[in-house]
């Protein structure tokens, strides 16, 4: 089975002094689906300058960039994941990014987002390579394509609900494709192109 990271987002327990990294199952046993086991990503361990010691060990093979936590709420997050797109472009690795992940590619290719209404807690018909109906859980799109990526599938409204980097093994869907149950052909054959091309 491929090893492959996934990014957490961070929830904090104000009443517990607590803050928890958190991905949801389903996204593991989406992975689980396609051949391949997942690894979750410690948020600690970029501050700590950890974060190279631990990717030496676990040797992944691609990388999941999860959604949650819209960007900027939670800068370890945020400079956790810039740290692992850097480190998986240096290495030429397979990354898919969902919902947010997708934003974090685009915002590190230049793009910027914008706030966008209609896009929480419904469905999309998509045009484009990725057609289909997909779900949306977002605030936020990416308001043009990131440099060095085409767009793969936008939504009713022209909004971005796909890209692919033109060179990188880079895919980023603004959908979630662990909340479909049973999980959607099109994402599972779509994620082993992506991680065992």
């Amino acid at each position: 089975m491929k090893r492959i990271l996934i990014s957490q987002r961070i929830d904090t327990l104000a009443d517990r002094g607590e803050r928890h990294d958190a991905v949801d199952q389903r996204l593991s046993c989406f992975l689980d689906a396609i051949g391949a086991l997942a690894f979750p990503v410690p948020n600690t361990l970029h501050a700590a300058g950890q974060l190279d010691t631990w990717l030496d060990a676990v040797s992944p093979e691609g990388l999941v960039l999860s959604g949650g936590n819209d960007i900027g709420t939670q800068p370890d997050r945020d400079n956790t994941e810039r740290a692992l797109l850097v480190w998986a472009t240096t290495r030429r690795l397979p990354v898919l990014g969902i919902c947010r992940g997708m934003q974090m590619m685009g915002l590190t290719a230049g793009a910027r987002l914008v706030q966008i209404e209609g896009h929480v807690r419904t469905h999309h018909t998509l045009s484009g390579a990725l057609a289909g109906k997909a779900n949306s859980f977002h605030n936020y799109a990416l308001e043009t394509c990131p440099d060095g990526y085409v767009v793969l599938a936008t939504s009713e409204d022209g909004a971005i609900e796909a890209i692919h980097h033109r060179q990188l093994p880079f895919e980023g869907w603004m959908w979630h494709p662990e909340r479909e149950i049973p999980f959607s052909a099109r994402d599972l054959n779509r994620a082993r192109e992506i991680f065992y091309a």
